[in-house]
């Protein structure tokens, strides 16, 4: 389990890196300080603001259960979304149970 944990480790670092690099290598004005890098999202811009906060952990207007990251390199879940399948999940149950 050691083995896994630092291989995820080294995984995010080596993203990290990577889209630190892809944003240096752009011209200045050009930087977003967000994309995605071997199609993992991330989101450099400091500091996070409550809004995209917001976006990224409840957002009803998105689909999606995982989002980017409100900050660094990988997804976050959409808590939202997550209520909604957890909802539904024990609607299920309840309806099977009767």
């Amino acid at each position: 389990m050691k083995r896994l944990k630092d291989l995820i480790t080294l995984v995010s670092i080596a993203l990290g890196i990577a889209a630190v690099s892809r944003e240096m290598k752009r011209p200045r004005p050009e930087r977003s300080w967000q994309g995605s890098v071997m199609g993992v999202p991330y989101d450099l811009r400091f500091p996070p603001t409550l809004s995209r906060i917001r976006e990224r952990w409840w957002n009803r207007d998105d689909p999606r259960l995982f989002t980017p990251h409100v900050f660094g390199v990988g997804w976050s879940v959409n808590l939202y979304q997550l209520s909604q399948h957890l909802h539904c999940a024990s609607e299920d149950e309840e309806q099977r149970a009767a």
